[in-house]
């Protein structure tokens, strides 16, 4: 039987300072989204920008990574995995959301702000476990 690949690489700005939270004790998770831009030329020859909105979720170490040094604007690397979790909201409806589980992620911006600079070590996931319990998600 052959395994599935599933893979996320993104490179782009974040849409607002990540949310942290605490679950399970002392585990935190943070929440984030992040936007990829691409342009291309339409059959007219005009100049396309397209803006795709990611939300990301990152444990452990790399929530407290994110909670302490990406801030609105920040532009990040991440690896990771896509996950969609299910849930009813308050009127019956089934809801379905999908994000990137981040398992990697690197600061793109220089120490002093100005982006394109020094690039940062690379952060992992070492301490999540393979698969994280995303049914209850303080989000």
């Amino acid at each position: 039987m052959s395994r599935g690949v599933n893979k996320v690489i993104l490179v782009g700005n974040l849409g607002q300072d990540p949310e942290v939270k605490e679950v399970s004790g002392d585990r935190k998770v943070a929440s984030v989204t992040l936007a990829t831009n691409e342009s291309y030329k339409d059959r007219d020859g005009n100049k396309v920008d397209k803006v795709e909105w990611h939300r990301l979720v990152l444990w452990g170490t790399l929530a407290e990574l994110a909670g302490k040094y990406m801030k609105k604007g920040s532009q990040v690397y991440v690896e990771g995995k896509l996950q969609t979790r299910s849930w009813e909201d308050e009127a019956g409806v089934k809801r379905f959301i999908t994000e990137v589980q981040v398992r990697e992620m690197r600061f793109l911006d220089s120490k002093e702000g100005g982006g394109g600079g020094t690039r940062s070590p690379e952060h992992t996931a070492e301490d999540a476990p393979p698969s994280e319990p995303t049914d209850d998600l303080p989000f």
